[in-house]
């Protein structure tokens, strides 16, 4: 058997990469209000979803909601201001897109790492990496 030959016979049984949506499914934020702070109710049960650090997810939060932010002993995410739950979504979703799903496979089987100062996103299903 020749290399050509090999090549097409380990091609057609590699199985096909499709994302898969159904691998990753975020639970919708659980925010209400008390007072001047939304506070975000499942913030650790969606950092869980996710793998990642909840330290990562409530800096990432802040920056993209332009407040500041701790995480208070229950493990709520307490946000100084006004932000429904539409808002808090759809900083959670870029995020996702950021910092969890692979930009080649788009599966989220990924890691953040820190490489020489810079966050790297090193997928574990098909090998890539990319700077976030």
């Amino acid at each position: 058997m020749n290399y050509d030959d090999m090549l097409d016979r380990g091609i057609e049984q590699a199985p096909e990469i499709q994302p898969d949506s159904d691998r990753l499914d975020v639970p919708d934020p659980v925010v209400r209000q008390e007072g001047n702070v939304t506070v975000f109710e499942n913030f650790r049960s969606v950092c869980q979803e996710l793998s990642r650090d909840p330290d990562h997810l409530l800096k990432f939060l802040q920056d993209e909601l332009g407040t500041s932010a701790h995480i208070d002993e229950s493990d709520r995410a307490r946000l100084t201001g006004d932000f429904g739950t539409r808002r808090i979504r759809d900083a959670i979703d870029a995020y996702t897109d950021q910092y969890v799903l692979c930009g080649e496979c788009g599966l989220p089987d990924t890691n953040v790492r820190r490489e020489q100062g810079a966050e790297i996103l090193q997928c574990t299903a098909c090998g890539a990496r990319s700077p976030t």
